[in-house]
């Protein structure tokens, strides 16, 4: 090799090490993660590993990346629901200290594999920029982190140091084109992609409610009902309030829960307009629920002298229902276009919840009683042994159809007063369900789940 070749090469050399390569350095501490309010879990002890990797120098004024990777969260996903690709964004903070001190946010894409059920969480690596201004060593300490789960619904968990920590890496910074002012700028990407607070959620779902509820709530068919209705000059019918046993089919599996029902209708021609009502649906919001994300609608079963199915349906959600807000029910309504001449009866049918790319469908028990009877007139293309869809609304949520499979099914406890509240927490999904919250997803077997 000729001389000349040996200096390139020494001189190459030369260039690589005066451009101080970047440290990585792996740090455990003792962590503490708040899982999301909406699941009702109690916070989860673990051990967090990160890894830090920053250059080994630098000079003032340097503007320097910084990467925090998780080699191990504090915490598994819990064998509740499996996380899609690309659901979860991480964000945290590093405490800048030594020559400098501040805090360097940190923030990853919403990047990561498919994560199954029971199995370590997967985090993207963040990064932060970190402009040098000011000569000394400079020390780099992961602390507290958030992780961001999108789907089903945005959720959030947070975690923090539990002990103190030692500094994952330090950068030696040395006098020469920047300023000499004290302090250290730290800026780290701005949140985005539809979230402002960071965190996910290493668990979905709600808590377990107590107590066990039974098909039994409902009355025999035709031995209770609302007002007989349709003749001497009246128009507006009220129904009774009948609780109804729900056999319900849900993204996490088959579920039971009690509802209230009423039926009222108001004559309208030939036909009726009716409204379905769930009572005591007042509730405060457990989780920010997005605007236009949840409607529910049932087909209201015929009976008597009259057969078939008639559709009801609610309106979207108009606006975004921030945590902690009243939140209720909206009525469901739809036109009853009557088949036959004689007593009628409108009993709760099968009620279907469609909430934030997910679908919950409830089928009452077949002896369901009804909760209004009117006398009706048979009217041209009226519901007699078919199907009546005239609602008020159209092309909201679709009708389940007929009866539903309700054998085998795991209970919920309602609540003292016997109803659901407005909404169910199905693995983090919104559904609306009637008079008190209730939950589906076994609790107890997630609260041995610590890491």
């Amino acid at each position: 090799m000729s001389a000349a070749g040996v200096a390139l090469m020494l001189g190459g050399a030369g260039i690589l090490l005066a451009a101080s390569p970047a440290q990585a350095a792996e740090v455990s501490y003792a962590t503490e993660c708040i899982p999301p309010p909406i699941s009702g879990l109690p916070p989860v002890q673990g051990t967090t590993k990160v890894q830090i990797t920053a250059p080994a120098e630098a000079k003032v004024g340097d503007e320097v990346e910084v990467v925090w990777k998780t080699v191990e969260a504090a915490s598994k996903n819990p064998d509740v629901l499996d996380l899609e690709k690309d659901t979860v964004k991480p964000t945290g903070t590093i405490t800048v200290g030594g020559a400098a001190s501040g805090e360097l946010k940190m923030e990853g894409p919403r990047q990561n594999p498919p994560i199954p059920k029971n199995s370590p969480m997967v985090l993207p690596d963040m990064k932060g920029k970190l402009k040098l201004e000011k000569a000394g060593d400079i020390t780099l300490t992961p602390g507290a982190y958030n992780i961001n789960v999108s789907k089903p619904l945005s959720t959030d968990t947070k975690c923090s140091p539990k002990a103190a920590v030692q500094p994952g890496a330090t950068i030696k910074v040395t006098e020469g084109g920047g300023s000499t002012t004290g302090g250290t700028t730290t800026s780290g990407g701005t949140t985005s992609g539809g979230t402002t607070t960071t965190g996910g959620t290493t668990t979905s779902g709600g808590t377990t409610s107590g107590g066990t509820t039974s098909g039994g709530t409902t009355s025999g068919g035709t031995t209770s009902g609302g007002t007989t209705g349709g003749g001497g000059g009246q128009t507006d019918f009220e129904g009774k309030e009948i609780s109804v046993a729900y056999a319900c089919k849900t993204p996490i599996g088959d579920k039971n829960a009690v509802s209230p029902v009423q039926i009222n209708a108001k004559k309208n021609g030939g036909g009726y307009d009716l409204t379905v009502k769930f009572s005591k649906s007042v509730m405060d919001s457990p989780a920010d629920i997005p605007a236009n994300s949840v409607k529910p609608s049932m087909e209201v079963k015929l009976g008597g002298a009259d057969k078939g199915t008639v559709h009801v349906e609610g309106p979207l959600n108009k606006d975004p229902i921030k945590s902690g807000e009243p939140m209720t029910i909206p009525d469901m309504t739809g036109t009853y276009k009557p088949g036959a001449t004689g007593k009628a009866t409108l009993a709760p049918g099968v009620f279907t919840v469609k909430a934030l790319g997910t679908t919950t469908t409830c089928t009452p028990p077949g002896n369901v009683a009804f909760s209004l009877e009117l006398d009706t007139a048979a009217q041209p293309g009226g519901a007699s042994g078919g199907t009546s869809s005239g609602g008020a609304a159209s092309g909201g949520a679709g009708s389940a159809g007929g009866a539903g499979t309700s054998g085998g099914l795991a209970q919920t406890g309602a609540e003292d007063n016997g109803a659901l509240r407005a909404l169910a927490l199905v693995a983090g999904t919104v559904i609306l369900l009637g008079g008190a919250v209730f939950t589906f997803t076994p609790w107890r077997r997630l609260r041995g789940l610590s890491r």
